[in-house]
């Protein structure tokens, strides 16, 4: 492993991300939102309809439709609830300016924990994003590249500072790392054998050895 030169923090170079549109906060939208992350984890998108959902929120057509246009939207206001708080919590650890090596393990350890948390989000998100039309599609990958693209600089950093390696490009391990982060919903259970945090300190621990 190259030996570490000096002590640059993350924020020197890299940029805080801005935070994402704020997301709905009303009483009865989360409730809304709440009932309809439920069926659509328990049924699938298409087998939830909006009389379902309106129901299990105890709310009238009138008022879901007052907040919401359809259920694409209410699929796209789940995505953005998960990603306005993965950005969110990105940029609380650049904030702090940490060494690059911890801000791996931070941002790692910190995604995956609210990765596991609200697993259910990340379950509809990965099933169902394919039902979201053209204009949705390019908002959700324009804000899982600038994720990507944050999370590369970390990575990035650490290799022009001599703390990582160079061996393998950030891109890849960008793409290795996240990827196994967006994998979690098709395999991780809550009331598995492996806690979330063993598993995340497990995943940082091994993104970290690569860049060794």
């Amino acid at each position: 492993m190259p030996a570490p030169r000096g002590g640059a923090q993350v924020t020197d170079t890299v940029p805080v991300p801005e935070s994402s549109a704020p997301v709905r906060q009303s009483a009865v939208e989360r409730r809304i939102l709440d009932a309809a992350l439920h069926l659509f984890a328990e049924r699938g998108f298409d087998g939830t309809s909006v009389q379902g959902i309106v129901e299990a929120a105890e709310v009238t057509k009138g008022a879901l439709y007052h907040y919401f246009d359809s259920k694409d939207d209410l699929l796209y206001e789940i995505y953005h609830s998960l990603i306005a708080r993965q950005l969110a919590d990105l940029g609380a650890v650049l904030a702090r300016g940490l060494p690059p090596r911890e801000a791996v393990r931070a941002v790692l350890t910190g995604l995956i924990l609210s990765t596991a948390e609200h697993i259910d989000e990340a379950k509809v998100f990965a099933r169902d994003k394919d039902r979201l039309d053209d204009a949705r599609m390019r908002s959700v990958r324009a804000d899982r590249r600038r994720y990507h693209v944050m999370f590369r600089g970390l990575v990035e950093q650490g290799q022009r500072d001599g703390v990582f390696s160079t061996a393998t490009p950030a891109e890849t391990v960008t793409i290795v790392a996240l990827g196994m982060v967006n994998q979690l919903p098709s395999w991780y259970r809550p009331d598995g054998p492996k806690t979330a945090a063993r598993l995340a300190d497990e995943v940082a621990g091994f993104v970290l050895a690569a860049l060794d």
